[in-house]
C-alpha cells in the first residue's frame, strides 16, 4: 500500500518540474525590452531578363552600324551576340556584340546582376545600393562627394594620395591647384589614360569643346541611382578606342552597358556625344525591359 502513494508522488513531481521548466522559457521570452528577430524584406526581382533577347535589332542594327552591310545569314548571327558565361544565370547574365565597318569597328555588352544578401539583416536592395556605390567610388567621376548617399564620394583618400604621389590630378578637380592652366588641363578628361591619349592625338577630350556635360559624371532620370563613364585609350600606334559605360540600380538589380568605337584612321578620335547619348538610350530601355 505505501509504493502507490509514492509512484503518484514521483509522477506529480516529474509534472511539476515540466510545467515549470515550459513556463519559465515563456517568461523569458515575453520579457519587455527581449527585440523580436526580424528577417530582411526580399529584392523586388527573383529572375533576370535574357540578355541577348533584351535589345531589340532595330536598335543592334544603329549602335551597330557594320552588321547591316553584312550577308543576311550573317547579320543573323551577329544580332545573336554572344552570351556571357557565368555559373549562375539566375543572379547574373551579360551578352555582347560587335561589328566592323570600313570606318570603323563598334562593339557593345550588356550585364545583368541580380543582388542577393545572404546577411538576414541586410536586405537585398540594401546590399545592391552597397555594390552600386563601389562601382561608383572605383569610377572616381569627377566633382562627386556630396547630396545623396548613393551618389558616390569619388576616390577614396588613399587612392587620392596615390594620385598626388605619382603627379596625376584627379578629373575635374581644381581644388588646391596654384597654376589655373593646370586646373584646366586636369579637368579635361575623364582619366588618366584618357588624358594622355587624348594630349598624344590632340583631342581634348569630353568636355574639351566647352560642353561639361560630356564629362564622366552622376545622371538623373535612371533607374534609382546611376552613373556614365567614359574613357579614351589608346595601345601603342593603333587607333584610338573610346568606351562609353552606363551603370544603373533599379532595386536589387544593377545594369551596366559599355558601348565603344574604335576608328579605322589612327587618326580619327571616336565622338563622345554620339556614343553617350546612345549609351544612354540603350540604358534607359533596358530599365523598362527589367521593369516589365
Amino acid at each position: 500500500m505505501a509504493y502507490v502513494p509514492g509512484v503518484a508522488l514521483l509522477a506529480a513531481l516529474a509534472v511539476g518540474c515540466s510545467a515549470g521548466s515550459g513556463g519559465g522559457a515563456s517568461d523569458a521570452d515575453s520579457k519587455p525590452g527581449n527585440p523580436a528577430v526580424t528577417t530582411a524584406p526580399p529584392g523586388k526581382y527573383r529572375t533576370l531578363p535574357a540578355p541577348c533577347r533584351a535589345v531589340p535589332d532595330s536598335t543592334l542594327k544603329d549602335l551597330l552600324p557594320g552588321i547591316a552591310q553584312l550577308s543576311r545569314q550573317q547579320q543573323e548571327k551577329a544580332l545573336r551576340g554572344a552570351a556571357t558565361i557565368t555559373y549562375d544565370t539566375d543572379r547574373k547574365v551579360g551578352c555582347s556584340w560587335k561589328s566592323t565597318a570600313p570606318d570603323s569597328s563598334r562593339n557593345l555588352t550588356i550585364d545583368f546582376e541580380r543582388v542577393v544578401s545572404y546577411d538576414p539583416a541586410v536586405s537585398d536592395e540594401d546590399r545592391a545600393r552597397a555594390l552600386y556605390v563601389k562601382k561608383e567610388n572605383a569610377a572616381e567621376l569627377p566633382g562627386t562627394g556630396g547630396g545623396s548617399p548613393e551618389k558616390g564620394k569619388g576616390a577614396t583618400a588613399s587612392a587620392e594620395g596615390e594620385e598626388k604621389e605619382k603627379g596625376t590630378p584627379k578629373p575635374g578637380d581644381n581644388q588646391g591647384s596654384a597654376d589655373p592652366s593646370a586646373s584646366s588641363s586636369a579637368a579635361s578628361s575623364p582619366s588618366a589614360s584618357a588624358s594622355a591619349s587624348a594630349t598624344a592625338s590632340g583631342d581634348p577630350g569630353p568636355s574639351g569643346s566647352g560642353d561639361e556635360d560630356l564629362r564622366p559624371r552622376v545622371l538623373d532620370g535612371l533607374g534609382d541611382a546611376a552613373f556614365l563613364d567614359d574613357l579614351l585609350t589608346r595601345a601603342g600606334s593603333t587607333a584610338q578606342h573610346r568606351t562609353v559605360s552606363v551603370v544603373f540600380r533599379t532595386s536589387n538589380v544593377l545594369v551596366t552597358v559599355r558601348y565603344g568605337e574604335q576608328p579605322t584612321l589612327v587618326t580619327k578620335v571616336p565622338d563622345s556625344k554620339e556614343l553617350q547619348e546612345k549609351a544612354r538610350s540603350l540604358a534607359r530601355k533596358l530599365a523598362e525591359v527589367i521593369s516589365g
